[in-house]
């Protein structure tokens, strides 16, 4: 098993991507706490990863709130007494339509994508470190997107941001932490048939035809991905960028 005794906090992990990666890191002996505000959904992706043999819990958080993050990392060292892997999934997109143009973005709307995208992601990372560090070495992956490297038209100047965000910050994150043995990455999913995406129009046929693949991503796909950066397997591998999205970022 790839992930064998390894303790792994996933954030959005109720459905799609974060859930994917759930149950893909319990499969591979990973000891799993996944974190969302999504109770329901989060409480049944629980009993079916216990209930093929796994070992996960999940917990309420709102990456906005430090607070929050502090409670769920006292869990962990309480549970574990280390964390070895932090996968940074939550975020939101904002809906694909002429509101989200530049000019349409109200403030109250920018820092909310913000918040989500870039300052959940900052906490997680800023309060998983000293775990890490305490067992001595952990991987860090952030989940940011295409978007971030090279978004489309349509893309909302806010949700490019702050994948941007997330791009840089995780390079940061690396060098500043690699004398640790505390690794960080940033994946770039394109367009993955996630709840999330269809919820805001982003799949349109337009932009599938961009994806020279011919089709849309599954939260699979991303998610071994976010294995092998976890893994022991990308033990090299610090400050990179895995783009996941059918070749639409090569063009």
């Amino acid at each position: 098993m790839r992930l064998e005794d390894k303790v792994a906090l996933i954030s959005g992990g109720a459905r799609g991507m974060g859930a994917a990666e759930a149950r893909l890191f319990s499969d591979e002996g990973a000891k799993v706490i996944f974190v969302d505000i999504l109770d329901q959904e989060g409480l049944k992706v629980q009993a079916e990863i216990q209930e093929a043999g796994g070992e996960a819990e999940y917990l309420h958080l709102d990456v906005t709130q430090e607070e929050n993050w502090r409670q769920v990392m006292d869990v962990v060292n309480s549970k574990y007494g280390r964390l070895n892997i932090l996968v940074n999934n939550a975020g939101i997109v904002p809906e694909y339509s002429s509101s989200n143009a530049l000019e349409g973005i109200t403030e109250e709307a920018w820092n909310h994508v913000m918040d989500v995208n870039a300052k959940g992601m900052f906490l997680g990372t800023k309060l998983a470190i000293p775990l890490m560090r305490a067992a001595g070495g952990g991987s860090i992956i952030n989940i940011s997107s295409g978007a971030g490297i090279t978004p489309s038209p349509e893309t909302p100047a806010s949700y490019a941001a702050s994948k941007g965000a997330v791009r840089i910050f995780s390079k940061a994150t690396a060098i500043q932490y690699a004398k640790a043995n505390i690794r960080c990455n940033s994946v770039h999913p394109g367009l993955v048939l996630t709840p999330m995406l269809e919820r805001a129009g982003a799949g349109g046929a337009n932009r599938v035809a961009r994806v020279p693949l011919g089709r849309m991503g599954t939260p699979e796909e991303i998610a071994y991905g976010v294995l092998y950066l976890a893994s022991d397997e990308a033990s090299f591998v610090t400050g990179s960028e895995l783009i996941i999205d059918g070749g639409r970022t090569a063009q």
